[in-house]
């Protein structure tokens, strides 16, 4: 029972000294608790309309760059199958053009010298427009993936920036990707 006593006088001491140095400091309990008031006030409508937005702001950009990321790494992919295809149409072509050397040879050889080299002749002239056919094949494709990889640039770029570009940007941008797939 003593020692509730004791501990009473000095929570109750304590309590005294607190007051005092409160009132020296000129601190008052109803200045306080406005503040803390104005304070959550002011705390929630940051976080509701400032916060969140830029927080939301930030997510946006980060989807587009990683959509920019990956329509750049389909044009990878895209070059790369258009690569492959115009290496299989050289490829058939060549084959084409070899097999049908080989037959102008094989039956050359029962002609006299004369239809011989005429059948040559005429093999070389089919494999040089097979060449032909398959350059301006490339030529074309090439020309197809440059305006496709142009136009894929200003979409990712117009996405990125989040701006609308001029039609000078535009041509610039797909004058510059075509330059870069060229060399």
């Amino acid at each position: 029972m003593r020692c509730i006593l004791i501990l009473a006088q000095a929570s109750g001491s304590i309590l005294d000294s607190a007051k005092e140095t409160g009132e020296m400091f000129g601190w008052n309990l109803r200045l306080f608790l406005a503040q803390v008031v104005s304070f959550a006030i002011v705390a929630f409508l940051l976080r509701r309309f400032a916060y969140k937005p830029i927080l939301n702001v930030l997510e946006e950009r980060r989807q587009q760059i990683a959509e920019g990321l990956l329509n750049a790494e389909r044009i990878k992919k895209q070059l790369a199958e258009a690569e492959q295809r115009q290496a299989e149409i050289l490829a058939k072509a060549n084959a084409v053009a070899q097999k049908m050397i080989d037959d102008a040879r094989q039956s050359s050889a029962h002609i006299a010298e004369r239809k011989q080299q005429e059948a040559v002749t005429a093999a070389e002239q089919i494999l040089a427009k097979a060449r032909e056919a398959s350059a301006i094949e490339h030529d074309k494709t090439m020309m197809e993936l440059k305006r496709e990889l142009g136009r894929l640039v200003v979409n990712t770029t117009a996405k990125v920036t989040g701006k609308v570009l001029t039609s000078d940007d535009q041509r610039r941008l797909q004058e510059e990707a075509a330059r870069q797939i060229a060399s």
